[in-house]
């Protein structure tokens, strides 16, 4: 299974910015895809994930802030990010776990994206 990240980038405190991250591969079912994030000197945390069912949890951190969604259809997840602030600053890595064809379990991760908020 291969993801594809796009969308971080710079932006000011307060200011918006919109991760997408998109899976292709022999997918059979995509059961729970997730955003994690690592700042530098810190461990890679959950920020946000969302099951086949639409079920969602998010860190206390961002709860209020961002909002997880996908599109089954396109194996696609978004990661609407708002009043972003210093401390969201890190790489956000997309992660999807479900099964392919042959009925083999697959946990994949992308190659991350940079997100920056200046103060």
């Amino acid at each position: 299974v291969q993801l594809v990240e796009s969308g971080g980038g710079l932006v000011q405190a307060g200011g918006s910015l919109r991760l997408s991250c998109a899976a292709s591969g022999n997918i059979l079912t995509i059961n729970v895809m997730g955003w994690y994030r690592q700042a530098p000197g810190k461990q890679r945390e959950l920020v946000a994930a969302i099951t086949s069912g639409n079920s969602t949890n998010y860190a206390d951190s961002v709860k209020g802030r961002f909002l997880i969604s996908r599109v089954n259809a396109k194996n696609t997840m978004y990661l609407q990010m708002n009043s972003l602030n210093p401390e969201d600053t890190a790489v956000y890595y997309c992660n999807v776990k479900g099964w392919i064809e042959g009925w083999s379990k697959y946990d994949s991760w992308g190659q991350g994206t940079q997100v920056t908020v200046s103060s």
